[in-house]
C-alpha cells in the first residue's frame, strides 16, 4: 500500500469509507467497489474495501478488537495472538523492564500489548506504510514509531536497562524459510542484541535446534493446541534446569499458562499398554516428551516416536489421552477387513512415523456405515500397528 493512501485510510477520510465498506456484506463483490466509488476515489475505495477483508479474517485471531485494528496482510499473518503479546508483555514486566524497543514492529500487535501492560515502548518499521499502519494502532498508547533501519536504530535506541524485542522477517518470494541469510534484521544482528539485556526473539514453531542461539531460554508457544512460536530470551539465571549447550528449553500452554521444563530424564521404550498419550505439538517441538514421559510414569512406544503409553489413565494438560480399544498389525488389506467389519463410515486417522497419507487412505478404504472410529498408526517395538483408540474426556491438571 502506498504511505499517502495509508495517511488518508487512517484519518477523517478514511473513517467514513470504512464505515460504508463495513456495510458491505461482501467486499470483494462488484456491487461494493461500485458503491464505495460513489462517494470515494478509486484508490481509497479500494483501500477501505481491503482493510474490512483483513479485519473480518483478522476476528479468528484477535476476536472483535479486529475491528478498531489498521492492518496489512503480511502482518496479520506474522502478528502474535493477543494471549502470546500479553504474556510476552507480562514476561518483560517480571524481569524489571519498563522500557522496549520492538525492532521491526509490523502492524504493532507485540508493541501494543506491552503498552497496554504498563511499559513504555518504542518500535521501529522498516516499510513506510506498514509504519504508518503501526503508528494508527498505537499512537493512542504513547507508542512513538520510527521508519527506519533496525540494523542502523539500534544502538542509539538500545540503552542500559532497555529491554529489546525483534520478530524477524522470515519470508521470500517462496514463503517462509529458514535460510538465515534471508532474514530481516539479519540472523547474527537479531541474535546478538540477547546479551547483556533482557530480549526476547520470536521465530516460527519450526525453529531448527541448531539455529538456537547457546545460553538462551526458549519456549515453544501452544494456544488451544495450536503451536504458534518459539520465543526466544536471554537467561535471567533462574532456569530450572540447564542442557549441555547451556540453554533452556520448556513448552507453554496458552491460555492455562502450564508450562513443562526439558529435563535430563530419558524415557523407557516398552510395549503397548492400557492409555495413548499423544503430546501437545509445543511439547514435541521443545524435545520435552521424555519430560512428560518421566512424569506419567509412561514409556515411548519407539525411541524416534512422541506416542506414550501408560497403564494409569492420563490425567494432564500437556497432552491427549486414549484408551486402547483393539490393536492389529499395520496392513492395509486388514484395516480395510476391519473397517468393512465394524460398518465405519466416519474415520479420524492419526500416524506417525509411517508413510501413508491419511486422506488418501480414508478414500482407499471406502468407508461405509453408521459406525466412526478413530486409530493411530504407529511404530511400535512389535512393528507398525494400527491402534483403535477411545479419546478419553477427563479434567486437565498440571503433573
Amino acid at each position: 500500500m502506498d504511505p499517502a493512501v495509508v495517511r488518508r485510510l487512517v484519518g477523517d477520510e478514511g473513517a467514513a469509507a470504512l464505515a460504508t465498506a463495513a456495510a458491505q456484506p461482501d467486499v470483494d463483490s462488484l456491487a461494493a467497489a461500485t458503491r464505495l466509488r460513489r462517494d470515494h476515489d478509486p484508490e481509497l475505495a479500494a483501500a477501505a474495501l481491503q482493510q474490512v477483508a483483513l479485519r473480518r479474517r483478522a476476528r479468528t485471531k484477535f476476536g472483535e478488537v479486529a475491528d478498531d485494528l489498521f492492518l496489512t496482510a503480511d502482518g496479520l499473518e506474522q502478528a502474535s495472538r493477543p494471549v502470546v503479546s500479553q504474556w510476552r508483555a507480562a514476561r518483560f514486566a517480571e524481569r524489571g523492564v519498563t522500557r522496549v524497543v520492538d525492532l521491526g514492529c509490523g502492524i504493532g500487535a507485540d508493541a501494543l500489548a506491552m503498552a497496554r501492560a504498563g511499559l513504555e515502548v518504542v518500535a521501529v518499521e522498516l516499510d513506510p506504510a506498514t509504519a504508518g499502519i503501526a503508528r494508527a494502532n498505537l499512537s493512542p498508547y504513547g507508542v512513538e514509531v520510527l521508519v527506519g533501519d533496525a540494523v542502523e536504530l539500534a544502538a542509539d535506541l538500545l540503552g542500559p536497562g532497555v529491554g529489546v524485542f525483534c520478530d524477524p522477517a522470515r519470508r521470500t518470494e517462496r514463503g517462509r524459510t529458514w535460510r538465515v541469510d534471508a532474514f530481516r534484521p539479519p540472523y547474527d544482528f537479531v541474535t546478538g542484541l540477547l546479551p547483556g539485556r533482557v530480549g526476547c526473539l520470536k521465530f516460527g514453531p519450526g525453529l531448527p535446534y541448531e539455529l538456537v542461539p547457546a545460553g538462551t531460554d526458549t519456549t515453544w508457544l501452544s494456544v488451544a493446541g495450536d503451536v504458534v512460536e518459539a520465543s526466544v530470551w536471554s537467561p535471567d539465571g533462574t532456569q530450572e534446569w540447564v542442557g549441555e549447550s547451556g540453554d533452556r528449553r520448556a513448552a507453554l500452554l496458552l491460555p492455562g499458562g502450564d508450562e513443562i521444563v526439558v529435563g535430563p530424564e530419558p524415557a523407557a521404550v516398552g510395549p503397548l499398554a492400557r492409555f495413548l498419550v499423544e503430546p501437545d505439538g509445543a511439547v514435541i517441538r521443545a524435545g520435552a516428551v521424555d519430560t512428560l514421559a518421566v512424569r506419567l510414569a509412561a514409556h515411548r512406544l519407539d525411541p524416534q516416536i512422541a506416542y506414550l503409553t501408560t497403564d494409569e489413565p492420563p490425567d494432564t494438560p500437556y497432552g491427549v489421552g486414549f484408551e486402547m480399544v483393539e490393536s492389529f498389525p499395520w496392513k492395509e488389506k486388514v484395516l480395510r477387513a476391519w473397517v468393512r467389519d465394524h460398518e465405519i463410515g466416519t474415520l479420524e486417522i492419526k500416524k506417525r512415523g509411517i508413510e501413508v497419507d491419511p486422506a488418501t487412505l480414508r478414500k482407499r478404504l471406502h468407508l461405509k456405515g453408521s459406525g466412526s472410529a478413530t486409530i493411530v498408526i504407529t511404530p511400535s517395538l512389535e512393528g507398525a500397528r494400527v491402534l483403535v483408540v477411545r479419546r478419553l474426556e477427563v479434567p486437565s491438571r498440571v503433573v
